[in-house]
């Protein structure tokens, strides 16, 4: 098993290209860590990272072996898995990405229901996954489920099911001329400042927000931009800026702010769970199914119907 620990170690390195944190990661110390990969690198006859004082690289071998250890790591976790089921019944752990506040409505459901039905299965949780990463980690097999936005471009090995669909509505400081309103013309915010998530393609709400404003006639005016959804909404409670936001956070928004629903056109989020086709875990196959009961079947709702040719 030698070898699956230098692989093990090499994937910690690549991922969080610092061995130190890696070291920390791994729960060892930065020596041992930096020895086990001079061992690595001598056992291939190859350099995997360019390394000096101040950064870590993958070369380009690193980067050829980074896909295939993800791969016979996933393997080995699901042999021992595997054999563990066939003693124990469905037991192991089940690693689900999530970006954080958007998905306080579909996270709980499923956690729950997972504890309830199979008390043997570990939830090992992952915060601040934007969907690229969520779709990207999936397919590596360094997540076993992600919560996403629907991605509209199929990813490869890549499966996506729709498991909430949410309008889209405007989150305003309280001092915001219109935060008082029932309702108000996106256009109206065409003036303000913004808060958004990371505009570098990552996250499908930064897409949704780009795509109501453009359609309302504007771009927005991005201020600030951060990962974290909740810091989003306090920044905006700061008085910041203004944000859009899907309308399940209305109830979880710092005090300082305000939700108020966007007139027509309506824009909506539409929220998914993704798995890897690849992935024949048994662990994750019990988790679809419970999936499966508490989320209701997308072909059921009218607006995601397909339509008839």
């Amino acid at each position: 098993m030698t070898e699956i620990r230098w692989l093990e170690a090499f994937v910690a390195v690549a991922e969080e290209l610092h061995f130190g944190r890696a070291a920390v990661r791994l729960h060892t110390s930065q020596s041992p860590l930096s020895q086990t990969i001079r061992k690595l690198e001598a056992d291939l006859g190859t350099r995997l990272f360019e390394r000096n004082t101040r950064s870590v690289a993958l070369t380009p071998a690193g980067h050829a072996l980074l896909p295939r250890a993800y791969r016979v790591l996933q393997e080995m976790r699901l042999a021992r898995e595997a054999a563990q089921t066939e003693v124990a019944g469905i037991r192991g752990k089940i690693r689900i990405g999530f970006s954080g506040a958007v998905n306080h409505l579909t996270l709980p459901p499923l956690t729950r229901a997972v504890r309830r039905r199979y008390p043997d299965i570990e939830l090992d949780l992952t915060s601040r996954v934007r969907t690229a990463d969520g779709l990207a980690s999936v397919a590596n097999g360094t997540l076993d489920l992600a919560f996403v936005g629907f991605p509209e471009t199929p990813v490869p090995s890549v499966t996506a099911r729709l498991v909430a669909r949410e309008e889209i509505g405007a989150v305003l400081p309280l001092d915001h001329p219109l935060a008082g309103e029932r309702s108000i013309p996106l256009q109206s915010l065409a003036g303000d400042d913004f808060i958004s998530p990371p505009m570098d393609g990552s996250s499908s709400m930064t897409e949704v927000l780009l795509a109501s404003c453009m359609a309302a006639g504007f771009r927005p005016r991005v201020v600030q931009e951060l990962s974290d959804p909740y810091m989003v909404l306090t920044f905006v409670a700061a008085g910041v800026g203004v944000t859009l936001m899907s309308s399940g956070i209305a109830n979880i928004i710092p005090s300082g702010a305000t939700y108020v629903a966007l007139e027509d056109p309506q824009h909506f989020m539409n929220h998914a769970i993704a798995w890897s086709s690849e992935n024949d875990s048994a662990v994750l196959a019990a988790v679809l199914a419970v999936v499966e009961e508490i989320f209701p079947d997308p072909l059921d709702w009218p607006q995601l119907r397909p339509k008839s040719t």
